[in-house]
């Protein structure tokens, strides 16, 4: 940005005075603007003490005093500090090396910006913290990853950061720009919970990926099962494959046992698996060999598979979105599905859009005498525990948009973690008697029963209604997922949706 005779740069410098003497500099500034082409802007932070978190306790201390930035060429700023004698001086960086010359502290452009919104709009909000914004990342004593979520409304829009617990109040933990340059503020927002935030996908740590991995490994050797014809005995053949493993965790020889008594399709499906699949499954043969019955114990019963899986288990053909698998009771419809989700990686502080491939299974039964027909999936751990749900806590689920609380002075009202304030395709499926979706306790499929999404529909609508019922259910499982304020819920929509 060439100066108004095109001879140096405009740049924002750092001039620093005596506090409480900043209204002096400024209007003797504000004087040299006018007579001079190279002083373009003053500013003076109008916030000059913050709250500060230290020795478990909030205090105040001073920040920006004494602190006038100008945006002026070097040349007219120096002048004018030559020209008027002030008990003031201009910043200079620190030095790194022995011999290094000394520089005045200057600010890119974007980071005044950024310094400025944070001074006029959250200087009065914030706490200033002790430690690196890096300590934040774990919950300290239970060592799982706090978190990330991104504002989406208020002042604080667009800022993102950790949900970290103070004594007895959740906050939010994110960094602002300091006014040097490279440094920064690890700044936290008391009364999280009063914040309208988004959850982002942790890549590197997230609660939601660990929990679902075992899962996913049975349902990797679930869906090759089933694809292979073995119906009914698909259950003992998991246990048997997963024995096998323990004695000797070796697929390639497993492969080979079972290619010789007969089982090449199988042989053939294990073999062809991914790296990361392969891994699954091992991981999974080394918890079940330090916990033996594991598996047994959490998949004793198989109906239809989760909702939502990493694996179809049936091959497509190629430029298919849909195939169809034949059961005892019912028909499975293994449906291809794109879900993208706001990702984060805190090691790289980078935000990422990540688009990931799914397989949605929807069971599909035949009333031939009524000519209609019932879709449903399967959301039997999620939906077994909203009906455990009974009386006040289910009211409160999805009745409740506010309620009231003392914060000690006077009452005020907050959102109550409900269906109905975050996730709202649920609630009106658990309310809305119009609602085409139901939630179904007990659904009898065979001589089994299963709490299910289902969706009734004649013969000549099925193509309508069982894209309805695929759609509801991954904007449900969106929902929950892009949501802090239903952790409980989440952690059971982990049977609904493998996560990967």
């Amino acid at each position: 940005m060439p100066d108004k005779l095109n001879h140096v740069d405009y740049r924002w410098y750092v001039v620093r005075t005596k506090r409480h003497q900043e209204s002096k500099l400024v209007e003797l500034l504000e004087k040299q603007k006018v007579q001079t082409k190279n002083i373009l802007e003053i500013y003076a932070p109008t916030h000059t003490t913050v709250n500060v978190h230290q020795d478990s306790d909030d205090k105040q201390k001073p920040l920006f005093a004494g602190i006038v930035f100008v945006l002026a060429t070097q040349d007219a700023l120096m002048n004018f500090m030559k020209e008027h004698s002030l008990d003031a001086g201009m910043q200079y960086e620190r030095k790194n090396e022995k011999g290094e010359r000394t520089r005045m502290c200057v600010i890119p452009e974007s980071q005044m910006r950024a310094f400025r919104d944070y001074n006029e709009n959250y200087a009065d909000k914030v706490i200033v913290l002790e430690h690196p914004y890096s300590d934040y990342a774990f919950n300290t004593k239970t060592g799982e990853p706090n978190e990330i979520v991104r504002v989406i409304d208020g002042p604080l829009a667009g800022c993102e950061g950790y949900i970290c617990r103070f004594r007895h109040e959740k906050r939010l933990v994110f960094q602002v720009q300091g006014f040097e340059p490279g440094s920064w503020l690890t700044v936290s927002c008391p009364k999280a919970w009063d914040l309208r935030v988004v959850r982002l996908h942790n890549m590197e740590g997230d609660r939601f990926s660990i929990g679902t991995e075992k899962g996913r490994a049975v349902d990797l050797l679930v869906g090759f099962l089933q694809a292979c014809g073995y119906g009914e005995r698909t259950l003992p053949m998991l246990y048997d494959i997963i024995a096998r493993l323990v004695i000797k965790p070796s697929l390639v020889s497993l492969c080979k046992n079972l290619h010789a008594q007969g089982d090449a399709a199988l042989s053939r499906c294990l073999a062809l698996m991914a790296g990361k699949e392969a891994e699954l499954v091992i991981n999974l043969v080394r918890y079940e060999h330090d916990n033996p019955g594991y598996v047994k114990a959490n998949w004793s019963k198989l109906t239809l598979r989760p909702f939502l899986t990493p694996t179809s288990g049936v091959e497509m053909d190629e430029g298919k979105t849909e195939v169809k698998l034949r059961h005892k009771d019912f028909t499975e419809i293994v449906r291809k599905v794109d879900i993208t989700e706001e990702a984060y990686q805190p090691s790289r502080k980078k935000n990422e859009t990540l688009t990931t491939t799914y397989y949605a299974h929807i069971g599909m039964m035949e009333d031939k005498d009524k000519e209609e027909c019932t879709y449903f999936a399967n959301w039997d751990g999620f939906l077994r525990e909203y009906f455990l749900t009974a009386g006040k806590a289910n009211e409160k689920l999805v009745a409740g948009t506010v309620e009231t609380v003392s914060n000690g002075r006077a009452n005020t009202e907050k959102l109550i973690e409900s269906f109905r304030n975050y996730a709202p395709t649920l609630y009106k499926v658990l309310t809305d008697e119009d609602s085409a979706v139901k939630a179904v306790q007990d659904f009898k499929v065979g001589e089994d029963t299963l709490s299910v999404m289902a969706i009734k529909s004649s013969a000549q609508e099925k193509n309508e209604v069982k894209d309805l019922l695929i759609q509801a259910c991954v904007r449900i499982c969106k929902e929950v997922n892009a949501t802090n304020h239903l952790s409980v819920w989440r952690r059971y929509l982990q049977t609904v949706w493998l996560h990967n």
